[in-house]
């Protein structure tokens, strides 16, 4: 996926009200952007780190700029969880996800489970397959964290996948790391132990798990490798 136009650079000044950024750009102007991602942004929020910034003309909109990468040293994260689908989309198309190619059809969206909306309904020959996608931005060493905030959301739908599972429907979570220094993925137990144990119990019910690194660059982001899931011990 490559951003429509180039980025606009600078400096984070700070992350609030969970949607807001201040950003100093290059030429001292401070202005504040959209901050497209529900979780905590652990390690992504720390004043002064560089920026990218995609703007939009959309008519009625109040912020036009919107936070889209990070970068923590050498590497840039991708923290709009808007872009994930369009990520893991193109992938797919492109068969760039060997576990999830050859099906006929592939909708987005698609109601199912209790009020969830799966991000992707693949139909294979005689099968149907779900898949839902998190963007990965948390990262311990070389391990990715997933999630980095509770999530109650999320946890249900590693429940509705379960469920499909035990239907006789293929279930797939799949995890994309928008950073690409981790070569491996575990959930975070001690932010959201509910969510790390759900997802025990979905393995357990034979949801799939996939995850694979990114390549983030200001020009674009695009799916790359797998890396390793650990399913570290969440239940006492």
């Amino acid at each position: 996926m490559r951003f429509p136009s180039p980025l606009v650079p600078g400096r984070l000044i700070r992350r609030y009200k969970r949607f807001l950024a201040d950003i100093e750009l290059d030429n001292g102007k401070v202005l504040t952007a959209h901050c497209a991602n529900p979780g905590s942004m652990m390690g992504c929020d720390l004043p002064g780190l560089e920026v990218r910034l995609s703007r939009s003309d959309r008519p009625g909109r109040k912020l036009p700029y919107t936070l889209e990468l990070v970068r923590a040293g050498d590497t840039w994260i991708g923290v709009n969880t808007s872009r994930t689908n369009a990520v893991l989309e193109e992938a797919l198309v492109s068969g760039l996800v060997p576990e999830l190619v050859g099906f006929r059809r592939l909708r987005r969206e698609v109601a199912y489970g209790s009020r969830s909306r799966v991000d992707f309904l693949l139909e294979f020959p005689g099968r149907l397959c779900f898949v839902e996608a998190k963007n990965v931005t948390l990262a311990r060493g070389d391990t990715a964290l997933f999630p980095d905030s509770v999530t109650s959301r999320g946890t249900r739908h590693l429940v509705d996948l379960a469920e499909r599972a035990r239907a006789g429907d293929r279930a797939v979570m799949f995890y994309l790391v928008n950073r690409e220094d981790c070569h491996q993925l575990a959930p975070a137990v001690a932010i959201d132990p509910v969510y790390a144990q759900t997802l025990a119990k979905a393995v357990r019910a034979g949801v799939q798990i996939l995850a694979y690194r990114a390549l983030v660059a200001p020009e674009g982001i695009r799916v790359s490798a797998p890396v390793k899931f650990v399913q570290h011990s969440a239940e006492r």
